[in-house]
């Protein structure tokens, strides 16, 4: 059995499922830590292991395990890539809401395991509301499945669920169901620079909008990593998906808006528009060497301004320099923060850690290079339940062998 697996010095990839099974039931009683990666595209998420261990890889488990495009519904393994998902479900015209970044490394395990949100939540739902059913690891090596294929109402609680966003630490997830959803037949991108003094009023005409975009975006720097350039005021980028007549008719709409609050131009992407979406949600963890970090701050679009203006006061205050990504229809801030080198960076950091969650405690780290990350408060002040989380950690690890230490609170 062994011989079918990649094993790399202190990193096993299992071919099977049954192969990982055997190796997370060896080192739990060896009592040995293991570090579970998909992808490995949010390792700026989390903090180290606890203690010393193996890193356990499920890239290896990418089967399509049942596809009934007639049904709406899919399973595939936890390794599979979410653009080799994307492009598994084009072929039927169809797609699951998972917009992670680096679609084309992400896996499908990991993506649920961090429970990312993307940018299109607030039209199509949580990746959470479309998974069905799953077949996980137990840190015991126990093979447990949760749901089924089949769409329906859920009575009593849907396990499933549970997994989604406890970070590897209850169980390791080697297979997903989802059902699925009919693609839009077209998408359009529009990107406004815009000028001085223009961006609150342009950021009020997109949610005034009579269609409601996809995804629409306020960004401010990442040059080299997002579509478009920078007006005095940043940029806007907006992701209209639908029926031709439709987006036709949105584009009017988009133009009218945006002209009244002040932008002239705006820029039409119609081929590659979801790569340049694309472009846009991988900025979200996009690092600049070991001298960014990136924190991810939560909140409604209501109360985004406080949070934009507050991250730019403290940023200066400690002579960095920021950078936004501010989502206008679900409120999240991403906002990367670099200094000129590393070691200025790492001299200051710490002191902006603090003082960003004395204002906003909840803040998240998710992404950053720089050794110092795991000194920082990567994430932010433990959720309410915390003591119920920790109760499940002991349940379903008692030993402590899943990703021990990574999760919020030291779970």
């Amino acid at each position: 059995m062994r011989s079918e697996t990649t094993i790399n010095t202190n990193r096993i990839v299992p071919k099977t499922v049954p192969q990982l099974q055997t190796f997370v039931r060896e080192a739990n009683e060896r009592g040995s830590a293991l570090r579970i990666e998909g992808g490995n595209t949010l390792r700026g998420m989390g903090k180290p292991l606890s203690r010393e261990g193996a890193t356990l890889c499920t890239t290896a488990l990418r089967a399509v395990h049942t596809y009934t495009f007639a049904d709406l519904t899919v399973s595939v393994g936890a390794g599979i890539t979410l653009r080799a998902l994307r492009s598994l479900l084009a072929e039927h015209d169809q797609f699951v809401p998972l917009d992670a970044p680096r679609a084309q490394h992400a896996t499908v395990g990991g993506t649920l395991a961090a429970g990312w949100l993307g940018p299109r939540r607030h039209l199509f739902g949580r990746p959470r509301d479309y998974v069905i059913g799953t077949h996980i690891v137990l840190a015991d090596g126990t093979l447990a499945a949760a749901g089924g294929m089949v769409v329906k109402n859920v009575t009593g609680y849907d396990m499933s669920k549970l997994y989604v966003g406890s970070f590897g630490t209850l169980g390791i997830l080697v297979s997903a169901n989802f059902k699925t959803l009919p693609a839009p037949p077209c998408a359009r991108v529009f990107i406004a620079k815009l000028p001085e003094e223009t961006r609150l009023r342009a950021t009020a005409a997109v949610a005034r909008l009579e269609v409601t975009p996809s995804a629409a975006l306020w960004i401010y720097g990442f040059k080299k990593s997002v579509d478009g350039e920078d007006g005095i005021d940043g940029r806007i980028l907006l992701l209209l998906e639908g029926s031709s007549p439709l987006i036709e008719r949105a584009t009017r709409d988009v133009r009218s808006a945006l002209g009244r609050a002040g932008v002239p131009e705006t820029q039409v992407i119609d081929t590659g528009a979801l790569q340049a979406y694309d472009r846009a949600v991988d900025a979200c963890v996009a690092t600049i060497g070991e001298r960014s970090v990136t924190f991810r701050l939560s909140g409604t679009p209501q109360d985004s301004e406080a949070r934009v203006r507050a991250v730019y006061v403290i940023a200066r205050k400690h002579e960095l320099a920021a950078e936004s990504i501010l989502d206008l229809m679900n409120g999240d801030l991403f906002a990367r923060v670099s200094g000129k080198d590393a070691r200025a960076f790492s001299q200051r950091i710490e002191g902006l850690d603090d003082a960003l969650h004395d204002v906003f405690p909840k803040t998240m780290l998710v992404a950053g290079d720089s050794p110092i990350r795991s000194a920082l408060n990567v994430w932010g002040e433990p959720a309410a339940a915390i003591a119920q989380m920790r109760a499940l950690k002991a349940a379903f690890d008692p030993k402590g062998t899943l990703n021990p230490g990574r999760f919020v609170g030291g779970i």
